[in-house]
């Protein structure tokens, strides 16, 4: 039994490397997995009539929150934690570095926002050649489902960041010291040594003791291939950490697991909760209000042991919160605004698995619940 942490993070993020920096990746499978199941469990029940949506309009639908979802998540990420893409141009493909989508950057606050957008839409339903509009609903009835759906494709894109090796937890114990068994050695935080050490460290890459240092320094230098810069040099090390991961270990820290805290509170507990208050039929609303107040919640509550982006510095934690959490109380406000305010609306109940109510037998008809 190894004397370091239980686990030596050497997952491969990459499934099969196409060209350059572009390749088929476990993050962006993710995506496309929960997509497929928001899809597959939306046609269900539209077949079964537990939701205003056509079985014949899921396909749209679902097309159209995939959008939403996408590209208010990388609008949120520039926005919210990285401005210069925004600005960014280079003379390669994609050419504006907001659409370099290969070397990641999505918010998921953001990506709420366009989901919401996206519910917008479907709502509204469509119109005929003759031009009268079918399948117009309730935009709440269109988040109680997205919201049924979400929480899987959240487990999946947390448990994708784990792989990336990318939103790191706080430290537990130190380079050179035991942690204990659920902690991870991530080699990814030596990303913070932008130059060699003697150099400060940037991000939340830990101090380092001389001899450590010395270790750190060697062990670039072995891997570094002609016209190698540090910096290559260290991310190739990164990438092929496991053959060298005898070397890597005693300069390591050990972490708490934050993306596996994150994927158990947002995929399994928010879905429990999710489904429990599915159950019976209610007002178009309250699933998508519990939805958003139970995630600002867990949001909250998790990012204690994850660090806060490290572009931020010291600013990283206003007020003893980070970005995300300040987010997510902004959630927890609008998720009891929604709750209420479809609790409050009158509207008839629809929905629910363990007693249905259909959305004819609701009296909803095509239109669905208002």
């Amino acid at each position: 039994m190894t004397t370091w942490g239980a686990l030596f993070h050497d997952f491969n993020p990459i499934v099969v490397r196409l060209w350059g920096d572009w390749a088929v990746r476990w993050y962006g499978l993710s995506y496309i997995a929960g997509f497929v199941i928001c899809w597959a469990m939306m046609l269900a029940l539209a077949r079964r009539r537990l939701i205003a949506i056509r079985p014949e309009r899921v396909d749209v639908a679902m097309m159209v929150i995939v959008l939403g979802v996408l590209l208010g998540g990388r609008l949120g990420y520039a926005l919210i934690y990285g401005r210069e893409l925004l600005t960014g141009f280079t003379a390669s493909f994609p050419y504006w570095d907001l659409l370099a989508i290969n070397k990641g950057g999505m918010a998921s606050h953001g990506g709420m926002v366009g989901a919401i957008v996206a519910c917008w839409w479907v709502s509204r339903g469509e119109r005929t050649a003759d031009g009268r509009v079918e399948g117009r609903c309730s935009v709440l009835h269109v988040m109680d489902v997205l919201a049924l759906a979400a929480p899987i494709g959240l487990l999946l894109g947390r448990l994708a960041n784990f792989v990336n090796g990318e939103l790191l937890g706080r430290v537990y114990a130190p380079p050179g010291t035991e942690g204990p068994w659920w902690t991870v050695r991530f080699p990814q935080e030596l990303k913070g040594w932008q130059l060699p050490p003697p150099a400060a460290p940037a991000g939340h890459a830990p101090e380092l003791n001389p001899e450590q240092q010395r270790a750190l320094v060697e062990l670039v230098e072995k891997v570094a291939r002609p016209g190698d810069t540090w910096a290559m040099a260290r991310d190739y090390l990164i990438e092929h950490a496991a053959r060298y991961r005898a070397e890597l270990e005693p300069i390591l820290s050990s972490r708490h697991p934050s993306q596996i805290y994150q994927a158990a509170a947002e995929g399994l507990v928010l879905g429990a909760v999710v489904w429990w208050v599915w159950r019976l039929p209610r007002r178009p609303g309250v699933v998508a209000g519990v939805w958003l107040a139970v995630y600002g919640v867990l949001r909250i509550v998790t990012e204690v042991w994850r660090l806060p982006d490290a572009q931020f510095g010291a600013e990283g934690r206003p007020l003893g919160l980070s970005r995300g959490q300040w987010l997510s109380v902004g959630l927890v406000m609008g998720g009891v605004l929604v709750a209420w305010w479809g609790w409050r609306s009158g509207a008839r109940a629809v929905g629910g698995w363990l007693r249905p109510a259909r959305v004819d037998e609701a009296g909803a008809g095509g239109g669905g619940a208002r």
